[in-house]
């Protein structure tokens, strides 16, 4: 495989620089995804947690991979989309065994993460975790590149994240300059907070959403101050809030039947997390069709993430601002 890799980049050399048996498209962008369930593509899979921090079982992932992948989707989720519009290949799991490719980026989220060291401390990688491992690929980036491509490499890469606000001026002092931000999502209307409501109506835990509203408002004042301190500090933040909000108050208008109940899971709304029935509760209800549905279990269908994805590449600065991806990776 290696000495074939080294043909094909030989013949096509005017394109391409290659260092050794890595070859390295101009003009290249990598991808660096760092967060939690939202973004997960399946680094839990091999670390010791709970069933309530995996999705490696069915119906996880049936609707494009016909196999749980460990994404907590129905099929693919936002960075997946994002990585196949940048025209780069799925981003691989950082700890998925014999994957050591970093030059097109890799995936260090881990369902139930926080910015917080405690959240679910001892059952996921929390944020910290994550950006050790990324110190360990730089390491190893440097060490196969050397350090002026490397560097390179990783000033131009983009840096996805779905987790709090700590520790980004760490990766910019290391050179790293472009960062994707998802804000946080109405969390008061995922079904599993539905169930909860008052009356067994269905409605928005307004207190929980406003939690989100308060995270979200403060978010771009705190970027736009990063921006203002730090020479060559780029962002981008995805308004996942009102755009996941839109599809549920006008289901229709996206292709969608269902904006309440989730896809998979079991009581009210299929709001319990039981989805598979490795969670405690064994029985489960499955939807007869995916796509009419916002949500998968409490995350995304496929088909969601791909709109949700669609907005942050190219969307306007009100769902995807100052820059949309788009933008950014062509910096």
């Amino acid at each position: 495989m290696a000495s074939l890799r080294f043909r094909i980049c030989f013949f096509v050399f005017c394109i391409t620089q290659c260092h050794g048996n890595i070859c390295l498209p101009k003009n290249h962008t990598a991808l660096f995804i760092f967060g939690d369930s939202l973004f997960d593509a399946g680094n839990n899979n091999y670390i010791n947690t709970t069933t309530d921090n995996e999705a490696n079982y069915s119906p996880y992932g049936e609707t494009f991979f016909k196999y749980p992948s460990g994404r907590f989707s129905d099929g693919h989720m936002v960075p997946d989309f994002i990585a196949e519009y940048a025209k780069l290949p799925l981003i691989q799991p950082y700890l998925h065994p014999g994957y050591h490719q970093y030059i097109d980026g890799v995936n260090f989220a881990s369902a139930g993460a926080g910015a917080l060291v405690q959240t679910h401390q001892g059952w996921v990688i929390d944020l910290e975790t994550q950006l050790r491992y990324f110190k360990k690929v730089e390491k190893i980036l440097k060490h196969r590149l050397g350090d002026a491509e490397a560097k390179t490499l990783l000033s131009k890469a983009v840096y996805l994240f779905s987790i709090g606000t700590n520790d980004y001026i760490e990766l910019y002092k290391k050179g790293e300059r472009k960062f994707g931000f998802l804000n946080l999502a109405p969390v008061g209307c995922l079904s599993g907070m539905r169930l909860l409501a008052k009356g067994g109506t269905g409605a928005c835990l307004e207190e929980a959403s406003a939690i989100a509203k308060l995270h979200n408002s403060a978010l771009p004042k705190v970027l736009k101050k990063l921006e203002n301190r730090l020479k060559g500090f780029k962002y981008s933040v995805a308004n996942f809030y009102d755009s996941l909000t839109e599809m549920m108050v006008f289901p229709s208008k996206y292709g969608f039947k269902e904006r309440k109940a989730a896809c998979c899971g079991s009581g009210p709304y299929r709001g319990y997390s039981s989805c598979g029935g490795k969670r405690g509760l064994r029985e489960y209800e499955l939807c007869g069709n995916v796509t009419e549905h916002v949500f998968f279990d409490s995350h995304p269908t496929e088909r969601a993430s791909q709109y949700i994805a669609q907005l942050m590449w190219s969307g306007n600065p009100h769902v995807m601002g100052p820059y949309n991806l788009k933008e950014l990776f062509a910096m």
